[in-house]
């Protein structure tokens, strides 16, 4: 029987509600600070979000959603610069502890890195996002609880290849059959089951509505004592809320 060893975490979504109370803003800051009349409602970010990568969802909604924009430099430049911006501003968010960790998140992490189990990080976010997040809303003594932080650019395809977390194992010289994800989307876990990997996910909003098959179990959040997770899919046995224990049960069953 494979004994858990090691998690690996998806961000946005999944670590906070990032999404529609941080990028989404933060982007539309960025376009009002360039001039453009571009604003991303709630019900429109949820359809960009088909595309992963905030650059590449600037040329998505250029390409497909607009019909007369038109730029007089290279549409790769122009979304750098644009998501640049919207990064700087995203970071002012996380500097001044706007975007809180969702139900169970902290509690869940620091049970895990107290029971000795290995912990990474695998995201489509930038690397200043992830730091800035766990920093902002563990302490800056966290960064060094996770062993790597795959993120951003670092592998040339983005989620959902499984790119980053076959990155995030090799950097941690772990396996698929010690290992166990933590996602929130269909693209997500597409990614990191096409890794290999176990999966446990957590919807939101967003994702609600998402195809998860095959996964160890949906939750709507990882949840705490008094305020239990509702469970989506699969079997979370006695358990009310994610713990360690509940990790390695579920873990050996899946």
């Amino acid at each position: 029987m494979s004994k858990l060893k090691a998690l690996l975490f998806d961000v946005d979504g999944t670590l906070a509600n990032t999404e529609a109370n941080g990028h989404r803003v933060a982007f539309n800051k960025a376009f009002s600070e360039a001039g453009l009349d571009w604003e991303w409602g709630i019900p429109l970010y949820g359809q960009l979000l088909a595309v992963t990568g905030g650059k590449e969802r600037i040329k998505y909604y250029v390409n497909d959603f607009l019909d007369d924009f038109t730029i007089d430099q290279d549409l790769t430049d122009f979304a750098a610069q644009l998501h640049q911006r919207k990064t700087h501003f995203y970071l002012q968010m996380l500097q001044q502890g706007d975007i809180p960790l969702r139900p169970g998140v902290e509690r869940l992490i620091r049970e895990a890195r107290e029971s000795g189990l290995r912990m990474g990080i695998a995201t489509t976010t930038t690397p200043a996002n992830v730091t800035y997040l766990l920093s902002s809303t563990l302490g800056e003594e966290s960064l060094e609880w996770f062993e790597v932080i795959a993120a951003g650019d670092i592998v040339p395809a983005k989620k959902p290849a499984p790119d980053i977390f076959e990155y995030a194992m090799r950097e941690m010289a772990i396996t698929p059959d010690e290992t166990l994800a933590f996602e929130d989307s269909a693209n997500g876990f597409k990614s990191s089951t096409g890794a290999g990997l176990k999966t446990l996910v957590t919807v939101n909003s967003y994702t609600q509505d998402d195809d998860f098959p095959g996964a160890s179990i949906v939750l709507d959040k990882m949840g705490d004592a008094d305020d239990p997770f509702t469970v989506l899919s699969g079997n979370a046995n006695s358990y009310t809320y994610v713990t360690v224990d509940m990790l390695r049960d579920l873990f050996a069953r899946s």
